[in-house]
């Protein structure tokens, strides 16, 4: 019950951060309230994938320093108690949330970062967030000033179209009839039976049947940027033997780590919280800054094993950093295990 809640309370704050920082989509593009709240609820995920070790170690630490000052520790030691069967209970829960949190990562994380860039790019460049006014400009971007007499979905009527954002190309186009549509590189308009003015080097004027122009209004990467976290598990593993760039497979790497070393997290900071707390607990003068300790340890193997994955450069890089995530959990282990 305290994972639960402290996963409800960390991942709802961190959503509602998330919430805030996307206002824009609201403010800028005209985004139904629906459609925003169904974008940040696919971060929800990924912010779960992050702050699942550190929840499942902070709700052990709380029950078992409640067990230890209620004496409860140690009249189950007398009992005749070793610290591994009073940490089987701990151990088992961290064992279940590595299972959940390796899953997480493989299948879900990448599913719903996949989604939530598609339908950001989309909210923000695809026809979801153009709304033209009819018999009025609408300027889609500095520069790029549009004028249409009647809007009917995405076709057109009498249409005007000013292009300044180029001092060295600017151009006013006049057509009957427009049509907007949507490409990977973001919003296209269709024009016919018009008419084109052009300045730059020189004045240009002529007319068309059918004209094709792409608004070039989104990001310079689009919707066909890498971003590492959307990425499949089988195709991230093909982009570590085939990468077209070094960084490109340093991403891979580490994320590759992130997906199938940190769930082992899980059972190491719990091994180490209850190594820390158990044999502190049996202690004749009992260390009442146990907790404080295991918090620092618990720092200092997560910086440790974020810096390692961060410096990554090659498979004998992760190699490395898999023997050393074992030994660590064969560390905390022996430690915890040993009479």
């Amino acid at each position: 019950m305290i994972f639960v809640m402290l996963m409800a309370v960390l991942a709802g704050l961190a959503w509602m951060i998330q919430i805030m920082s996307m206002m824009k989509f609201v403010l800028n593009y005209g985004v139904k309230i629906s459609s925003f709240f169904g974008l940040t609820a696919l971060m929800i995920p990924f912010i779960i994938s992050i702050i699942i070790p550190f929840v499942t170690f902070i709700a052990i630490i709380f029950v078992y320093n409640k067990l230890i000052s209620d004496n409860e520790v140690t009249v189950m030691a007398s009992a005749g108690l070793s610290p591994r069967q009073i940490a089987r209970p701990a151990l088992a829960f961290a064992t279940i949330m590595m299972l959940v949190h390796l899953l997480m990562n493989v299948f879900v994380v990448p599913s719903t970062q996949a989604r939530f860039y598609d339908m950001q790019w989309n909210l923000r460049y695809g026809l979801a967030h153009l709304k033209l006014q009819e018999a009025a400009f609408t300027e889609l971007s500095p520069g790029l000033v549009v004028y249409v007499d009647k809007v009917s979905g995405h076709d057109l009527s009498q249409v005007m179209l000013s292009d300044m954002r180029n001092k060295q190309s600017e151009m006013v186009i006049f057509a009957e009839r427009g049509k907007l549509i949507a490409t990977s590189r973001g919003l296209s308009i269709v024009m016919s039976n018009g008419s084109i003015q052009g300045r730059g080097n020189m004045m240009v004027s002529g007319t068309f049947d059918t004209f094709d122009m792409d608004l070039n209004v989104a990001d310079k990467g689009g919707i066909n940027s890498y971003r590492v976290r959307s990425v499949s598990t089988k195709q991230l593993v093909r982009d570590i033997f085939d990468s077209p760039t070094a960084k490109r497979h340093r991403n891979a790497l580490t994320e590759l780590a992130t997906r199938f070393l940190e769930p082992l997290m899980n059972i190491i900071l719990a091994a180490l919280c209850l190594a820390i707390l158990l044999r502190s607990s049996l202690l004749r003068r009992r260390a009442s800054f146990a907790p404080a300790s295991a918090v620092g340890a618990m720092a200092v193997v997560m910086a440790v094993f974020m810096s390692a994955m961060n410096m990554m450069t090659s498979l004998t890089d992760f190699g490395v950093l898999t023997i050393g995530v074992f030994a660590m959990l064969g560390l905390v282990m022996f430690a915890l295990c040993r009479k």
